[in-house]
């Protein structure tokens, strides 16, 4: 069905893809994957019609095709769901999963918005997915919901080709499974499905054929049964991972971080832990377990109504960030884009955000001090391109994802770092790099807690683990009380065991 044949494309004289070609067949689920920067959203928007590519051609059933721009894409029956959410937040769910298709009057021009939402309301059932309410303004769905409607809004018309570029970074587990039987169910009927993604165990879960790209180039194209998850790491990387996760030997000291009773109803409610110096602890739960909120009442973007929050025993008022950092924690938020990053802004100035006092003297800002120190950071972070005057928008996923880390790890007498889907949207060299960070902090006496979707990041890097479930803690395990199985158990609620951390 698909053939790219020799296609190439550069941006300002540097190559984003070099040569590339692939095919795949009707019914087939093609994983495409590669570092950040490797040019899988390149080849993604020439398939998509967002940018043309320099050289070479896309083929459709060995016909020859211009896609040009994206309506021309659709009409070809390719449908795209991008990284980046395309919904305007102001209309409504259903507004948006047919928008440009929005059902008329038969008389007239007028729109039934009746029809329109019964149409809408029918294509979300279709995808299996409960709890979205078609008439909702989009704006006020959680990001994993938007993620749902995104993926609706593709599947109006059956695409003959639908493009996923990592579409479950936002969803839970559960909501993942469902759009892999929906997945399943279009290759069944004949759709070809692309699947781009960093989570090598959804590759070999729901691929057929896997397509590595490095360096803008392909360097593996394989029947996924045929291959091990080694060797598209190393195709990946350019070398073997022999281990993802550092081997914890935590030297803990005395709890620097201690919460008592925190609650926000409904959102969370009789919150206690502990987290010593020098050790990672995980908060796992599935969606709406009220993990994030949890950690956005401790960094004062959404303060707690009641409970107290000490810091080296010391008891701290918390109200708005700021009174965070001054009390020593810091928060690498679980949307770097939203609330993470000012996009148009240079990497320097983003690096050095947080830490505006450190680089000022008297009121007036030392420019070159804050360029030496940043770019020393950012250097030992191996962020790349090394360009400190770029806007931060033009960095891949991961490097952007460095530049938050460095903006934090510059703030000076931290001694709580707080990490929500640190690994998020990210390739697995970058993740390995973000996991020996963590574990960095640890061995220096920070105390770090983890909050992840993925469960084999949490067992890995975690010394204790915090499960939530409907605003509460439902247990709390040591790390030799690990296995999927119970996570799972405690967070989906098969079990109802709860202890105090």
């Amino acid at each position: 069905m698909l053939n790219v044949v020799h296609v190439s494309k550069s941006f300002d004289g540097t190559a984003a893809l070099r040569d590339v070609s692939v095919r795949a067949e009707a019914g087939q689920v093609l994983a495409i994957c590669g570092e950040n920067g490797a040019g899988k959203t390149t080849l993604m928007k020439i398939l998509s019609g967002a940018i043309k590519p320099d050289e070479g051609e896309i083929l459709l059933n060995d016909v020859n095709v211009a896609v040009g721009n994206p309506r021309r894409a659709i009409e070809l029956g390719i449908h795209t769901v991008h990284q980046e959410l395309s919904l305007l937040p102001h209309l409504s769910v259903a507004e948006n999963i047919l928008l440009g298709k929005w059902l008329h009057r038969k008389t007239n021009w007028i729109v039934d918005w009746k029809a329109t939402e019964q149409r809408a309301a029918e294509v979300i059932r279709d995808f299996g997915f409960e709890g979205v309410d078609v008439s909702s303004r989009v704006s006020k769905l959680s990001i994993s919901k938007q993620q749902l409607v995104e993926i609706a809004k593709a599947l109006v018309g059956r695409p003959k080709i639908l493009i996923l570029d990592e579409p479950s970074a936002v969803l839970s587990v559960h909501e993942t499974q469902k759009l892999f039987r929906k997945i399943r169910e279009l290759s069944a009927s004949g759709t070809l499905v692309v699947y781009i993604s960093h989570r090598l165990d959804e590759i070999f879960d729901i691929s057929d054929n896997v397509f590595v790209l490095k360096d803008g180039a392909g360097v593996l194209f394989s029947a996924t049964a045929s291959v091990d998850r080694d060797t598209v790491i190393k195709a990946m990387v350019g070398r073997s991972l022999d281990a993802i996760y550092p081997v914890r030997q935590p030297r803990m000291g005395e709890v620097a971080l201690d919460i008592r009773h925190l609650s926000r109803r409904p959102a969370f409610d009789d919150i206690s832990f502990t987290i010593r110096a020098g050790e990672i602890v995980g908060m796992f739960g599935l969606v709406g377990s009220g993990r994030t909120e949890v950690a956005r009442a401790i960094f004062g973007a959404e303060p707690a109504s009641t409970g107290e929050i000490l810091v080296s025993d010391e008891k701290v008022l918390i109200a708005t960030p700021a009174d965070a950092i001054a009390s020593g924690i810091a928060f690498v938020t679980e949307d770097r884009k939203r609330d993470g990053l000012a996009l148009d802004c240079s990497v320097v100035e983003n690096g050095g955000l947080a830490a505006m006092e450190r680089f000022a003297a008297y009121g007036v800002l030392n420019l070159a001090r804050r360029s030496s120190v940043v770019g020393t950071k950012l250097d030992e972070l191996q962020v790349r391109p090394r360009g400190l005057s770029r806007p931060v928008r033009q960095l891949s996923g991961g490097n952007q994802q460095k530049v938050v880390l460095a903006k934090w790890m510059l703030v000076e007498d931290t001694r709580v770092f707080i990490f929500d889907e640190p690994t998020r949207g990210v390739d697995i060299a970058t993740k390995v790099q973000i996991y020996r960070i963590l574990e960095n902090l640890a061995k220096a006496g920070q105390a770090i807690l983890l909050i992840s979707s993925e469960m084999p990041e949490v067992l890995g890097l975690c010394d204790r683990l915090i499960i939530m479930r409907a605003g509460r803690i439902a247990v709390v395990l040591d790390r030799d009380d690990f296995s999927m199985e119970t996570v799972f158990a405690h967070a989906a609620g098969i079990v109802a065991d709860r202890t105090m951390a």
